[in-house]
């Protein structure tokens, strides 16, 4: 047995909307909406690799502080998907160290979410 975590298993956000929210997943990341037997309040959504979680409430105070990061394969492909969403995102950056691609967008609820791209992992 080992003391180290597996993998992160699921993190949870905040939603004003929880349909909204669960069709906003689904189209952008294909993500899919899961039933729980407990909890019910609870939107549950899957990729099958990585899994989020969102929790109702009635109103938030500002957008959110932190994000999450999302690594996409083909990187100009991913836009393209965005912009026929009509998902704006921040100018992508890019560092030329590691040849990887990174920029943000937002949730419906302003959730700060960092899409990555490597072309070159490092060893």
């Amino acid at each position: 047995m080992s003391r180290e975590p597996r993998y992160i298993h699921h993190v949870n956000f905040p939603t004003t909307d929880p349909d909204r929210t669960a069709a906003w997943y689904a189209k952008v990341f294909g993500m899919k909406r899961i039933q729980p037997k407990s909890n019910t309040r609870v939107v549950l959504m899957t990729r099958g690799n990585f899994d989020l979680h969102f929790t109702p409430v009635e109103e938030m105070e500002r957008m959110a502080p932190y994000h999450f990061a999302v690594e996409v394969d083909d990187w100009d492909d991913f836009l393209e998907h965005l912009k026929e969403l009509g998902i704006r995102h921040t100018r992508p950056i890019q560092r030329p160290e590691n040849q990887s691609k990174f920029c943000y967008i937002h949730d419906p609820d302003h959730t700060m979410i960092e899409l990555v791209h490597h072309a070159k992992r490092p060893n």
